[in-house]
């Protein structure tokens, strides 16, 4: 009898902490949806599959290919991976809106995003602009990622280890 009381107790506690709530999956952003942005860009571009002019330079020293990019997912990752919209950083970013500009910033230590700013032409994204800073006592990083519609995206990235030589590089990939 004791183990069929506390059975019962116990489905009862627990079915108490269930939240009979439902959960809204699709709650409006704070933010710019960069990473939906990103994945309907990548769907895009691998429907379309244009030539790209790739040009790949690592502490000065540079190559440069024309090709058609298999995976538009990842080469475009390091722009979905800026996504600000992650809980933790709610309400770490001051936001301004004009007509053709959106600007999102944060001075946060623990926000690596420092800025991200949306230009937008006749109603349509012209250009993304991402700085992205990492500091510890170990390294310093500074990356600047550029994208604008089937005109280019770049990755500009420096970085500085402690007792080792800085370390620099971009990759450009225009449409051709």
């Amino acid at each position: 009898m004791k183990k069929l009381s506390f059975l019962s107790l116990s489905i009862l506690v627990f079915a108490a902490c269930t939240s009979t709530a439902p959960k809204n999956k699709h709650a409006p952003l704070a933010y710019f949806d960069l990473k939906d942005y990103i994945a309907k860009e990548a769907k895009r571009l691998t429907a379309l599959n244009p030539e790209i002019d790739k040009t790949v330079i690592v502490n000065k020293a540079s190559e440069r290919k024309k090709l058609k990019i298999a995976d538009w997912p990842k080469e475009l990752s390091s722009f979905s991976d800026a996504d600000i919209n992650k809980s933790a950083w709610q309400g770490l970013f001051t936001t301004e809106k004009t007509k053709d500009s959106e600007t999102y910033l944060s001075d946060k230590e623990k926000v690596p995003v420092k800025s991200l700013v949306v230009n937008y032409r006749n109603g349509k994204i012209y250009g993304i602009k991402l700085l992205i800073s990492n500091t510890n006592s170990l390294y310093t990083s500074n990356d600047t990622l550029s994208y604008f519609p089937d005109s280019l995206y770049e990755v500009r990235k420096t970085q500085n280890i402690k007792l080792l030589n800085g370390k620099s590089y971009a990759i450009t990939g225009r449409f051709k």
